[in-house]
């Protein structure tokens, strides 16, 4: 494998890298030490992807012909590792990497042009209704039906653990129209309009306090049939196209490389009878595997984008990079709170407590971090999931 980068390359890093030191003074000032839902408004979510838009470049995945930047499979490596080593937000993937590469894939000419500007604009804000109480991972059992009467469908039923969906204009949604058929067969894929009559949302407050993830339930909702992905009782294949993106870009592979380098400047300010904890043998120790692990995973991603760029489509290798990638980032918060000891906890007392945190400023905010980290291995499907695909899929079994 080749791992050196050309000249124009070289000169695209420098590209970046100058435009992100140029934009980071534009984004609000958010507190970092706490979990971004914790802290952030709408406006701040989506101040780096305004700015990334007016650049060009918000959506990196997509094809030039849909308003994407018509970058190769190195520069969009090349993007994500500059960001992570800048430390910029992150943009929300349910518009730009889920929903919006299915519209582009599978939708309507009316679909590509009604939704498409407003994903790459930040004017239309989606959130993703996939897991049910009873059907998360399982999603082939979802029970949210919809039934068509005339040109449009009217939707019941209940999505849970709904990100940011107080926040979102639209959300895409699997849904049951077929109820007598294998159940992977019987499922459709709305679009429906999150101000519709008959939505309600409610929150599940985290263990940190933030409100991050939801519940929304469907009373009566009254959807155009011309808000259907296709054909009707089609969804699962399009759901598993979506869930191949969502899955590859879990990994995180970057800023897992950033968030090894700042656990180990912790464990050079830690010290232990006098030593740095990095120079002591046991943590060293499980910061040397914690990095052979991550450079594991990155190399399994580079072939895999390697593979995308010869027009290869993304398969099994998706769930393995969702599984690694989701262990080592709960990893990394593990060893963070070992690192930092007793005064990971004493900072983490709800949102709102105006007492002044104790002990180091790298302290405040880890143990929300670890606590929220433990969704990582179940969300995008569960890792016990991603095993049973690998297993089929690429052992036969």
């Amino acid at each position: 494998m080749d791992l050196t980068f050309s000249p124009e390359e070289e000169a695209f890093r420098a590209e970046v890298r100058a435009f992100i030191a140029e934009a980071k003074p534009q984004l609000p000032d958010v507190n970092i030490g706490a979990p971004e839902a914790a802290t952030r408004s709408k406006e701040d979510y989506l101040a780096w992807h305004k700015l990334l838009y007016r650049k060009g470049w918000v959506a990196p995945i997509w094809p030039r012909q849909y308003g994407g930047p018509g970058w190769s499979v190195t520069q969009r490596f090349i993007f994500n590792q500059e960001c992570a080593n800048a430390e910029t937000p992150t943009t929300l993937p349910f518009g730009l990497n889920m929903v919006g590469p299915v519209i582009f894939t599978f939708g309507d000419d009316a679909q590509k042009q009604t939704f498409l500007p407003r994903i790459l604009s930040g004017e239309d804000w989606w959130c993703q209704g996939y897991s049910e109480p009873g059907a998360g991972s399982d999603l082939a059992n979802l029970r949210t039906r919809a039934v068509r009467e005339g040109d449009h469908y009217i939707v019941n039923g209940q999505k849970t653990w709904t990100t940011l969906a107080q926040f979102a204009d639209w959300i895409f949604c699997l849904v049951r129209t077929d109820p007598n058929v294998k159940p992977q067969e019987g499922i459709t894929f709305l679009l429906i309009d999150m101000k519709s009559p008959g939505i309600t949302v409610k929150p599940i407050i985290v263990l940190d306090g933030a409100r991050e993830v939801n519940d929304v339930f469907f009373d009566n909702v009254t959807v155009p049939v011309e808000n259907r992905v296709d054909e009707e009782n089609k969804g699962w294949t399009y759901a598993k196209f979506l869930l191949v993106h969502e899955r590859s870009s879990i990994a995180g592979t970057a800023r897992s490389k950033k968030a090894v380098a700042r656990l180990k400047e912790i464990a050079v300010s830690e010290l232990v009878d006098g030593t740095p904890l990095i120079e002591t043998e046991d943590f060293s120790r499980k910061v040397s595997e914690l990095e052979i692990e991550l450079a594991a995973l990155e190399f399994t991603e580079l072939r895999t984008l390697a593979a995308e760029a010869k027009g290869q489509m993304a398969g099994p290798e998706s769930s393995i990079l969702k599984i690694r990638g989701t262990e080592i980032q709960q990893r990394i918060t593990e060893l963070t709170e070992e690192a930092i000891g007793y005064y990971a906890f004493p900072n983490e007392r709800g949102l709102g407590d105006n007492e002044y945190p104790v002990g180091p400023d790298y302290a405040v905010g880890a143990a929300g971090r670890y606590f929220n980290m433990r969704k990582a291995s179940i969300y995008g499907g569960s890792n016990e999931i991603q095993r049973n695909i690998i297993a089929k899929a690429v052992l036969g079994l």
